[in-house]
């Protein structure tokens, strides 16, 4: 038998798995989000970290492990506080990320994140250059009845 792996590649993974921490995915969505949300490309959020686009691009798909300090660093340029890059963590993501078993397809499979769509980031952008705050108010209680009972009526696609 040989010995084990070891190295920063695996650091905090099975050893059988090469697929990225779904907590690292959840975390480099919201970073997209929130870059993109504010008009910021990869190659700016890079230099206002000393990284390039490519290290950035990696962060993003979870490929790479974000450490606390540039978590630090990324809530101070994108202006948020460092628990908006866990905020609407589902419990699937949760539970993937504690179970011991990576590879299982149960609670790491379910929906992809809504978050991660271009749908979602263009709907932000339109909501937010809706000039008139009370019609945003609005239109964001309208959202959220609709939301309660779209669900239920065939033909509905999120």
């Amino acid at each position: 038998m040989s010995a084990p792996k070891r190295g920063r590649r695996g650091a905090g993974r099975p050893l059988h798995s090469e697929a990225p921490n779904p907590v690292d995915i959840h975390v480099g969505a919201r970073v997209r989000l929130r870059r993109t949300l504010l008009g910021m490309s990869q190659e700016k959020l890079g230099d206002a970290l000393r990284l390039t686009f490519q290290q950035v691009q990696k962060y993003e798909r979870g490929a790479n492990r974000i450490s606390a300090s540039r978590l630090f660093d990324l809530s101070r340029v994108l202006d948020v506080p460092i628990s908006f890059f866990f905020d609407d963590m589902s419990e699937a993501t949760t539970a993937a990320a504690m179970s011991d078993d990576m590879c299982s397809t149960s609670a790491d499979s379910s929906e992809p994140d809504p978050m991660a769509k271009r749908e979602t980031l263009e709907l932000v952008r339109a909501y937010y250059r809706i000039p008139d705050a009370a019609v945003r108010k609005r239109l964001f209680e309208m959202t959220k009845v609709l939301g309660k009972t779209g669900g239920d009526q065939p033909g509905a696609e999120a």
